[in-house]
């Protein structure tokens, strides 16, 4: 319904208090009939006081007093239209749509002529589904205002809600007389003849809004969607590809082609015209960012992806001052793998506005990935300044802080995090990980084993919080069974990492466990070639010593030497060729 002005009548004030005199005797007092007895002067007067006691307790939200008020009103009063008018408002405030168009049907009798009446009873017979009682009400309304054009709009909408084509197409020939053709008419015109099935009159309506406009685009559109809702493809594309000649730089017109060449499996010219959209800055950004991101269900094609990088780098040049437009091409440029151009557009997306939460989470994370230590935490309490509660965000803080081995101010944004998030058991798990390795680098191993304990009762497969926990107890040499059992589901979760399979090895060489300490540990070093782990060197050395190859262990410990071992330890090994603790 178009009738708008509804939903503010219980707002408004009437213009005057209107009693309905029905005679002025003689002595000039005023006189309004009742059922049993005219009104006496008095009378007349308490009406007043009261009506206006009762708007009083109505501005203040006394409405059960305000509702007693103006029934009392009409116990004096029966046909006083404004408090019957009153008493609807009331009634809609709670909902009840049956009795406010009681009272406004009264109301409309006393007063047939006020046509805020008759917009509040056709918004009652509405929400009533009422629908066959609004045609009265809008030939009533036309009645007193023949020339708003509203009211026959919504009488044809009654029309057509009632599946009257041809009346509503009858009151639509009335709006013409009126205001002449607007698009509005037009579209709305031909929403029936699509109801009808009349295809062809559809289209000839705006044919000829085209030929009385032929240099306005807009109408050549709406043509080739009436044919092309139709499954007239061709004629839909005859007529876009006339718009584009009119307009060559028409974002929609190339936006339509690119949707007809895709119902037509043309996807090269598909794609070829969503390109040119992209680059009209005009064209809504809205709508490219939701037609990029149409693109992301189809990951991980690679046509998908390499689409949606390129249409989103088009959009940071078509719109260069928008924070959405790299946002979204730092994230493609993530799905892609490219991390460092990712970090560059976040960092732009965020001095264009810094108030989007995940962009600057993104580019922290991809900070620390990049081992920008520096940056991270620069960002990262930027951020915290704004997004103090956020647990990822300390969460991520903290382990900057502890790549850079401050591991006191490590614990606190870590515990920030943990005490800010109790839902997440991700976070949780990771949070109380990364505890437990800043209470070990402090030297609190009580700490340090609860927390990796709580880690993994919120995700026993974390298979970095396995390894870790293992490892510093196997340095300890406690608890071998236990740390072996977690470094053997740590291989098993992550097989062939390096330092996985080296903890493994270790901790079967603290059992004593020579031979198989040796399969893991060559395991490690095999996955591990690019890097030549001087610790991996030692364990091995050591483990071949006990295996009798003195040889192989002196080789071994030396070129764990010559890689960075550099522990007074390691050098009583090769100058003694023996293992020591």
């Amino acid at each position: 319904m178009r009738y708008g002005l509804g939903i503010v009548l219980g707002l408004m004030v009437l213009p005057g208090l209107v009693f309905a005199q029905k005679n002025k005797p003689a002595n000039g007092n005023r006189v309004v009939m009742v059922v049993g007895r005219p009104m006496t002067a008095d009378d007349s007067l308490m009406v007043r006081q009261l009506f206006f006691s009762a708007l009083r307790e109505k501005t203040v939200e006394n409405f059960t007093l305000a509702t007693e008020e103006f029934n009392q009103i009409l116990s004096m009063d029966p046909q006083n239209d404004a408090t019957l008018f009153e008493l609807a408002n009331l009634a809609k405030l709670k909902n009840n749509y049956s009795d406010a168009r009681d009272f406004l049907e009264k109301a409309v009798t006393v007063k047939p002529d006020n046509q805020w009446y008759w917009v509040a009873l056709a918004d009652c017979y509405e929400k009533n589904n009422e629908i066959d009682k609004l045609e009265n009400v809008f030939n009533e309304l036309i009645r007193i205002d023949p020339d708003k054009v509203d009211y026959y709009y919504d009488k044809a909408n009654v029309y057509f809600l009632q599946k009257r084509y041809d009346d509503a197409l009858g009151v639509y020939k009335q709006i013409e007389e009126i205001s002449g053709i607007t698009d509005d008419l037009v579209a709305k015109r031909q929403a029936i003849y699509l109801k009808q099935g009349r295809v062809d009159q559809a289209a000839a309506d705006m044919e000829a809004m085209i030929a009385a406009n032929p240099t306005q685009v807009r109408y050549y559109l709406f043509l080739a969607e009436v044919y092309n809702s139709n499954g007239l493809q061709d004629k839909a594309l005859a007529t876009l590809q006339s718009a584009e000649k009119i307009d060559p730089n028409n974002g929609q017109v190339h936006l339509a082609l690119a949707d007809i060449y895709r119902d037509k499996k043309d996807n090269e010219h598909s794609y070829n015209e969503l390109t040119a959209a992209f680059t009209v800055s005009d064209l809504d950004i809205d709508q490219k960012l939701k037609i990029v991101l149409n693109y992301v269900p189809k990951f991980p094609d690679a046509n998908a992806k390499a689409s949606a990088l390129e249409l989103s780098r088009l959009l940071t040049v078509a719109h260069p001052d928008d924070s959405r437009a790299f946002a979204l091409y730092a994230d493609m440029l993530l799905q892609n793998g490219k991390y460092k151009e990712a970090k560059e557009n976040y960092k732009k997306s965020v001095q264009m506005n810094g108030q989007v939460y995940e962009v600057r989470e993104q580019l922290i994370r991809l900070e620390l990935g990049d081992n920008d230590i520096d940056g991270a935490l620069k960002d990262g309490q930027d951020a915290l300044s704004l997004f103090p509660n956020q647990a990822w965000l300390n969460y991520l803080v903290g382990v900057a802080y502890q790549q850079k081995k401050d591991f006191k101010k490590a614990v606190e944004y870590v515990k920030n995090a943990s005490e800010l998030e109790t839902q997440d058991k991700e976070l949780l798990s990771q949070a109380y990980s990364s505890l437990g390795d800043c209470y070990h680098s402090l030297n609190d191993l009580t700490k340090s084993d609860q927390s990796y304990e709580k880690a993994l009762t919120y995700n026993p497969d974390n298979s970095y919080t396995l390894n870790n926990y293992a490892y510093y107890l196997s340095i300890r040499g406690i608890q071998l069974d236990k740390a072996a059992e977690m470094s053997k589901h740590s291989n098993e979760l992550q097989p062939g990492t390096a330092s996985f399979e080296d903890t493994y090895a270790w901790i079967l060489f603290k059992q004593k466990k020579y031979a198989e300490a040796k399969t893991w540990m060559e395991k490690a070093l095999v996955h591990n070639n690019k890097d030549n782990s001087p610790v991996q060197y030692e364990h091995y050395g050591d483990i071949m010593f006990q295996l009798g190859d003195i040889n192989t262990a002196l080789q071994n410990w030396k070129k764990a030497k010559d890689n960075g071992g550099g522990s007074p330890i390691l050098e009583r090994k090769i100058n003694e060729k023996k293992y020591v603790e």
